[in-house]
């Protein structure tokens, strides 16, 4: 642009030159260069040989004037050009300057351009010292309103943490930008606190994103030139408490608080349950701070503000809950672990292939298409049942997964913030959301189911008089839980970590990932649900070690009822009195509640699960319901009964079920004081009602007598479900808590339905299911039935907790009309 310029003023002078050529008819002077420093004006705008008293100054006088005009106008844009294209500072050459230059004495120099150019940079100088005082100021009065807390202010923070403040607060007093970022990632008390809006997570992102190289110190050495400034992500608790009885107070932080439909403390664990009732704070710090020294800063921050007050703040931040962006390895046990998942999915692929290849075949090698997905999809998808199917299972499991899933994820939504979180307990402080308050009572039915479907299994095959190998049982159960069971764990505790971030990342996935890696194998041998939940390697699969544990026993409380009917009834029933009375004297003497009413203090939640949740013989009672259901169906399978009989029996179920449902819905309203009375007769009884409910469903559907309601649950497509049951079962919680970890902004709580509904979730869920069942659940099976050979040939696929059981049952059509064969056994078929 500056040649373009050059030569553009050189074309003018050869212009003027030209003019003033066919004005006087005049030779043409010589024209001087820029580098001869001759006086422009004298050799442009004058002719030479000619003198002021020369009849033709005048037009030359008018001439000259003309072409300076010309002149200056198009150096003035000439230099606006090059200002505009190359983004300096505009310098602006006033129509005084260049006149100065045309009338004074002396040459227009080189010299005289640096003079101008020194002005102008002076200039700049002075716009860039009142630039820094504006911004400066404007720094005093944003920081005015909302302080960054200094960790370096505990007297036991280290120099590094020092230094890398003090860099930071002089930056932040510069109004550099990535001092900006920081102290802007940090939450800042927002609008609609009283409607629970206190929570405030920051921007986790922007916090993380910050990276600047530290200033190096004279008493440093100079290996620490390189170290840099990261940003720090911190969620810090805090517990307001009120020393004294002030009503008001109390009414305030209760708003605060959204009601506390969970009573929380800090040392409550809080990578299951939430910790709702304590505010959480999202702080960016710099790296080389630690937590203690965040809490710290926090705490003093806190005192100064509620000084004189006689409000106190308990502030608590967990070393891992300050996380930085580190480009960390994989460590080795993660390295296998991926290592695994490859080498699995490989074996499948290399499978299928097979299958494919040998489709056209009169005989494939079964080994080799065991991890096939074509034949385990195929196996999946299909809706054909088995002979002996008992069908209407498969649609009351479907119903109790459905409701247990909503129960868990009503758990889940209270890890989020909701800027109406207030308004969000109000609508959740009432009697209808008993349906997800009850999430124990759903469990119930697939202990009943797993109970039912081993005696009606092991009683078919006594009554066949057919050998019964317990070890082939034990290793079946074994081959059907353990694959998808051990999947899991792995995937939980060495991948899914590396999966995702956000500000409660390390709570609800890190936390527990770190258990995992202590407790594992506890969960393998299925012993995990007496060490309580606080220390539990996936709490949710506690279940599992429950049912374990009782099938285990199980064949023994069969052949006893097989062998003596009389007395091994009693004996169960007796059993199960003992159950029931066990679980209403626990409730009661350890403040116990089955039941997760509103206000529920967490470390009541967790002694309630380690007391009795978790303990087989308090749950032994649904699962001898089964075993009795079980022996009922082989024994009365071709039971006719009466029409009155029939309307007994559904009044009586129906007011089971409503009893168990709607019994305790009470204890949902957000005003209820809890009643150990209340939770004792809902542990007790509220299971039963709830499995004779579908146990009189089983009954009548197995013996023909069906109407909509037992035509709905023996739908054929349940059988889909029924096999994905188990694998939902396990996937459900880590999806869930893997969306709770990656959170990163504050949402608005609509209705409940909207929460619930949410159908990327449930898609996830489906599709991590259906992944677990075609390469862990079906291929081992497969090979489980390769490994053992079964009497005989019917077999169908019990419950998430149960083993498989065959089956024999007779048609709908001929139940009624089925007379017994006076040669068979008295127990046979």
């Amino acid at each position: 642009m500056a040649k373009a310029s050059v030569l553009f003023l050189l074309l003018l002078l050869a212009v003027a030159n030209c003019c003033l050529a066919l004005d006087g008819g005049a030779p043409v002077p010589d024209t001087c260069n820029l580098k001869d420093n001759c006086n422009l004006g004298d050799n442009l705008l004058s002719r030479s040989g000619q003198g002021s008293d020369h009849p033709g100054d005048v037009a030359g006088d008018k001439l000259e004037s003309k072409i300076a005009s010309i002149f200056e106008d198009k150096v003035n844009y000439s230099l606006k050009l090059f200002a505009d294209e190359a983004t300096t500072t505009i310098l602006e050459y006033q129509t005084a300057n260049l006149s100065e230059l045309h009338a004074g004495p002396g040459n227009f120099t080189l010299h005289q351009l640096h003079r101008l150019e020194a002005a102008n940079a002076h200039e700049d100088d002075q716009v860039e010292e009142d630039e820094k005082v504006y911004l400066y100021n404007i720094g005093r009065r944003f920081l005015a309103i909302t302080q960054p807390f200094d960790p370096a202010r505990n007297p036991d923070a280290s120099s590094l943490c020092r230094r890398q403040m003090r860099q930071y607060l002089d930056a932040l007093d510069n109004f550099d930008l990535w001092a900006l970022q920081m102290h802007d990632a940090s939450g800042k008390l927002n609008s609609g606190i009283l409607n629970g809006n206190i929570n405030q997570p920051g921007d986790f992102d922007q916090c993380l994103g910050i990276q600047q190289r530290m200033k190096k110190d004279n008493d440093q050495d100079q290996d620490q030139d390189d170290l840099i400034l990261r940003g720090q992500y911190c969620l810090a608790y805090a517990q307001p408490v009120l020393p004294h009885k002030s009503k008001r107070l109390q009414s305030f932080f209760k708003l605060i608080q959204s009601h506390g439909p969970f009573k929380s403390e800090f040392n409550d664990p809080g990578h299951r349950v939430p910790r709702y009732s304590l505010i959480n704070w999202g702080l960016c710090v710099p790296s080389g701070c630690s937590a203690r020294d965040v809490e710290y800063s926090v705490a003093e921050y806190l005192a100064n503000q509620t000084a004189s007050t006689g409000i106190s703040f308990n502030v608590r931040v967990e070393p891992q809950m300050c996380q930085v962006r580190d480009q960390r390895p994989w460590d080795r046990n993660t390295t296998w672990a991926v290592r695994f998942f490859v080498l699995i999915l490989s074996v499948a692929i290399l499978s299928t292939i097979y299958d494919r290849s040998t489709k056209s075949q009169p005989k494939q090698n079964a080994w080799f298409t065991a991890f096939s997905l074509d034949k385990n999809l195929r196996w999946l998808f299909s809706t054909s049942s088995a002979p002996g199917d008992i069908e209407a299972v498969h649609g009351i499991r479907f119903l109790n997964a459905i409701m247990l899933i909503f129960s868990h994820k009503s758990m889940a939504m209270f890890f989020n913030p909701y800027n109406n979180r207030t308004a969000m307990s109000e609508s959740l402080g009432q009697p209808w959301t008993v349906i997800g308050r009850a999430a124990s009572l759903y469990t119930d039915p697939f202990l009943l189911f797993s109970g039912m479907l081993t005696a009606y299994s092991l009683f078919g095959r006594l009554m066949k008089q057919q050998p019964i190998r317990l070890k082939n049982e034990y290793i079946s159960r074994l081959m059907r839980i353990v694959p998808p069971l051990a999947a899991l764990i792995l995937f939980c505790t060495y991948v899914l970590p590396l999966w995702g971030s956000g500000p409660q990342w390390n709570l609800v996935v890190g936390h527990h990932a770190d258990i995992c890696k202590k407790n594992w194998w506890r969960n393998l041998l299925f012993i995990h649900n007496y060490f309580g939940f606080s220390e539990m390697c996936l709490t949710h699969t506690h279940h599992l070690g429950i049912d374990t544990e009782l099938f285990a026993v199980a064949p023994l409380l069969i052949l006893g009822l097989w062998r003596w009917p009389r007395r091994g009834l009693m004996t169960l029933l007796l059993l199960c009195t003992v159950g029931t009375a066990a679980r209403y004297y626990t409730t009661i003497v350890n403040q116990l509640s089955n039941y997760i009413y509103f206000g529920t203090n967490i470390q009541r939640l967790f002694r309630t699960a380690d007391y009795m949740y978790s303990f087989p013989p308090h749950r032994s009672t649904v699962y001898i319901m089964g075993i009795l259901l079980g022996y009922v169906l082989r024994k009365y399978q071709n039971a006719r009964l009466s029409s009155l009989q029939l309307r007994l029996g559904w009044l009586v179920a129906t007011v089971c079920v409503l009893a168990s449902l709607l019994g305790p819905a009470p204890m949902g309203d957000i005003n209820y004081v809890y009643n150990s009375t209340h939770a004792a007769i809902y542990a007790a009884f509220a299971p039963i009602a709830w499995c004779l409910f579908f146990s009189w469903i089983v009954f009548v559907s197995h013996n023909g007598y069906t109407n909509k309601l037992t035509k709905l649950f023996a739908w054929r497509g349940f059988q889909v479900s029924t096999k994905l049951s188990y694998a939902i079962y396990l996937t459900q919680f880590p999806v869930f808590f893997f969306n709770v970890g990656r959170r990163r902004h504050i949402h608005h709580y609509y209705n409940f339905v909207s929460i619930i509904l949410d159908t990327n979730e449930f898609i996830s869920i489906f599709l991590a299911s259906v992944a677990l069942t075609v390469l862990f659940d079906a291929p081992f099976q497969n090979l489980k039935k390769l490994l053992i050979k079964r009497p005989t040939a019917t077999v169908a696929k019990a419950a998430p907790e149960s083993v498989e059981a065959a089956t024999t049952k007779p048609s709908p059509s001929t139940a009624r009309h089925a007379k017994p064969n006076p040669n068979q056994h008295p127990h046979s078929d």
